[in-house]
């Protein structure tokens, strides 16, 4: 008896482990779904409504997928996230044999097979791949750690992102997801290895490569044989010039944003959205500027900027350096995506298919998404802890 009350007596003693909880992100993550839902059904309705008889149709079906991801975000947040170290093969392989099932089972819309239907639900492989590429890309950081200072170390742990990267592009044909899935990677080990001149010399390269490219793109004396993404390279330098057809999309997204002036025509006031093709996809964020205005799209890049902010703060002071890899990796994806996305959209790089994280339509990423934020809070409620 007097041991048991003295092992209570010390129980009651011992100070209480305090758990983190990063309430700015949630509560920016909540903002930007809801936010997204509204200008979903704001931007789909007329289009949903006139082809499907069903205005609410792309707002009902990214509900379920939303509802879902709030589900998956809520059990990431408290499943050990370490474990995931010892799944990154199996996560690896799943993404790989996603991607193969694309030939045989992928469904093609407008042209592009990237989505596997089961049962009538639709899997986007590329997605997954982005998930994959961040646990892989930790692990194996946390595996090579030094000799990631050679060349053949760094290479050989960019080899299996490449690998994905490629599957991506080839059985997709999904060239954004591919330089996302490869973008994530390189941030991870930017982040992860000392040495940011040689990224520099690196990067310059790059540059300078693509900036050759379009020069001999641009100087082309005939067009007629060039592959689609080059005509998009041609019709986002003159887009008058494919008014009809390349540059078609991006032309209405441009109208869009500046005919919305500084406070916008109000919510479902857009025009545009009846012209502009899939606008609650890839160009959701033009109906923001015309229907809230330059006010509006400046609090949306707000919000990510926030988002990014206490992405950054959880992995600065994550326990471990494999959590912070993890928060390092979603604050890559997302950030590169909102990047990517917007400078679409403003015509400031060639035209691509890059979604607005948490507001365009896609049920496959607002939950891998949701799912990568619930990995991050369960990263921030370990913090502090022993």
């Amino acid at each position: 008896m007097r041991g048991g009350k003295l092992a209570r007596a010390a129980t009651l003693g011992k100070p209480k482990e305090e758990t983190y909880v990063d309430y700015s992100l949630i509560f920016v993550v909540l903002f930007l779904l809801s936010f997204g839902l509204i200008m979903l059904y704001s931007t789909s309705s007329y289009e949903a409504g006139v082809s499907l008889g069903d205005s609410a149709y792309y707002f009902k079906h990214q509900l379920v997928p939303t509802l879902l991801g709030l589900g998956i975000m809520l059990f990431m947040s408290f499943f050990p996230y370490k474990v995931l170290q010892k799944l990154t093969v199996p996560i690896y392989l799943f993404a790989v044999v996603l991607l193969i099932l694309l030939y045989p089972y992928g469904r093609t819309v407008n042209g592009a097979r990237r989505w596997i239907i089961f049962h009538g639900v639709s899997i986007q492989p590329a997605e997954v791949a982005k998930f994959a590429v961040i646990v892989f890309t930790a692990t194996i950081i946390i595996k090579m750690r030094s000799n990631l200072l050679t060349a053949k170390g760094y290479c050989t742990a960019l080899l299996f992102p490449l690998i994905l990267a490629l599957m991506v592009y080839k059985i997709s044909e999904n060239l954004s997801s591919a330089i996302i899935v490869m973008g994530i990677a390189v941030i991870m080990l930017f982040v992860a290895t000392p040495g940011y001149k040689r990224y520099l010399a690196v990067a310059l390269g790059v540059i300078a490569l693509v900036a050759v490219i379009v020069v001999i793109i641009a100087n082309s004396d005939d067009s007629s044989g060039m592959n689609y993404r080059f005509k998009r390279v041609l019709a986002w330098l003159d887009p008058a010039a494919y008014a009809s057809d390349y540059s078609f999309q991006t032309l209405q997204a441009l109208y869009a944003i500046g005919s919305g002036g500084i406070f916008g025509k109000g919510l479902g006031e857009s025009m545009q959205k009846m012209k502009l093709p899939e606008a609650q996809n890839d160009m959701i964020f033009s109906i923001i500027c015309e229907e809230l205005g330059l006010f509006g799209a400046v609090a949306v890049m707000l919000m990510f900027i926030l988002l990014i902010w206490r992405l950054m703060i959880i992995a600065n002071n994550a326990n471990d350096m494999f959590g912070a890899l993890l928060v390092i990796g979603v604050m890559a994806h997302i950030s590169i995506q909102v990047i990517l996305n917007i400078a679409v959209v403003t015509n400031t790089i060639p035209n691509t298919g890059v979604t607005l994280p948490f507001i365009s339509y896609g049920g496959s990423a607002v939950i891998v998404q949701l799912a990568e934020v619930g990995i991050a809070l369960n990263v921030a409620r370990n913090i502090g802890r022993e």
